[in-house]
């Protein structure tokens, strides 16, 4: 998701050099830090554990100290109490025009003592993790949009920036690590991105995967050098308000045709590494958008939470969705909870319990 309502244009950048993260390994364990079979080579499509049944929310961050929050550990409370077995966090770093090729952090990239700190609470709730670090414009926009001039020098500053999550990931003991998100105007540059999986394998020894964006999965070269396909599904299923699972799964059913082919070309199952819908009437139409109308829409994010885990349950290509997202941090968020993306005390939330807790 490219939190277009989120803007750092009064911001400057903070002089903050993030190496050397210093967390502690806690968490993992020993048989999910050993080397990926896929690190040198193809990995096939992973069927164990690991991969499959991935039940997940997103916690993201918006500014350097909220994973610090005293609500954090509530949270994640919160989240594992739905049957989720994962929780997805955002680091997140930043470029001023899409043609740029330096990448920074600012007052809204989460400190890494606060990102080790979440980590642990994480694991301390029983829960997986998956780092999932976002590149976005200091402006606001579309993430996608990023075509820098100097492509060498962007793909080396990115590589720069990937790479130290990939070790903080390691000494973290996160569970799995995307190595990008939605960067459609790089991503089929097969050589640069293959480059960089290898630089973060050599820091991180889990399981890598990559988040495309729905209408850009089909155009990534370098599968081949990760785990899992991560998709961002926000495919829009109907072309007015409904609450009718029946309806949505019926939407459903030609694109998972596509993904189950997919799949089976490369050789590799398929994460959802978002999927979302906001509390407002019409979300269906248009699930990637934070404003779709005015009106509160709590039965149609149900619908369509129930939809989706009716299409895609059981299938043995799918390992699993990570929803976008929990509750916004205090006092952090622009959009009502009533009409955000939060499942959270609606009746989505009573969805994800019916589907998770069987298999719990």
């Amino acid at each position: 998701m490219n939190p277009m309502k989120r803007t750092a244009a009064a911001w400057s950048a903070l002089v903050v050099l993030f190496v050397g993260a210093g967390c502690s390994s806690s968490g993992a364990d020993e048989e999910d830090m050993q080397p990926s079979p896929s690190a040198g080579a193809p990995s096939g499509q992973p069927d164990d554990g690991k991969v499959g049944e991935f039940r997940g929310m997103t916690l993201p961050s918006w500014n350097t100290d909220d994973y610090n929050s005293p609500q954090a550990a509530t949270y994640l409370r919160q989240i594992a109490a739905t049957g989720a077995r994962w929780v997805t966090f955002t680091p997140t770093w930043y470029q001023d025009r899409v043609t740029d090729s330096d990448l920074r952090t600012t007052k809204e990239t989460a400190g890494d003592d606060s990102l080790c700190a979440v980590i642990r609470l994480a694991h301390d709730a029983g829960l997986k993790t998956m780092l999932k670090p976002h590149v976005d414009l200091t402006e606001g926009g579309d993430r996608a949009k990023i075509t820098p001039t100097d492509r060498d020098a962007w793909f080396a500053a990115y590589e720069r920036f990937i790479a130290h999550y990939a070790q903080l990931a390691t000494d973290t003991g996160v569970d799995q690590l995307s190595v990008g998100t939605e960067l459609a105007g790089t991503s089929q540059d097969g050589a640069h991105w293959s480059k960089v999986v290898a630089a973060v394998r050599d820091r991180y020894k889990g399981r890598l995967t990559y988040a495309a964006n729905y209408d850009e999965y089909q155009k990534i070269p370098f599968w081949n050098d990760l785990d899992v396909i991560g998709i961002d599904a926000y495919w829009p299923l109907a072309d007015q308000a409904t609450t009718d699972p029946a309806r949505l799964r019926q939407a459903w059913q030609p694109i998972a045709e596509e993904l189950a082919a997919f799949s089976e070309r490369q050789q590799r199952k398929i994460l959802f590494t978002e999927a979302g819908y906001v509390s407002q009437r019409g979300t269906t139409t248009a699930p990637y958008s934070w404003t779709v109308s005015k009106s509160d829409g709590d039965a149609e994010q149900a619908a369509a939470y129930e939809a989706l885990l009716a299409s895609f349950d059981g299938k043995p290509w799918w390992a699993g969705v990570c929803w976008w997202m929990w509750d916004d941090w205090p006092d952090s968020g622009e959009t009502a909870k009533k009409l955000a993306y939060t499942p959270h005390g609606k009746p989505a939330e009573d969805v994800l319990r019916k589907w998770w807790a069987r298999g719990t």
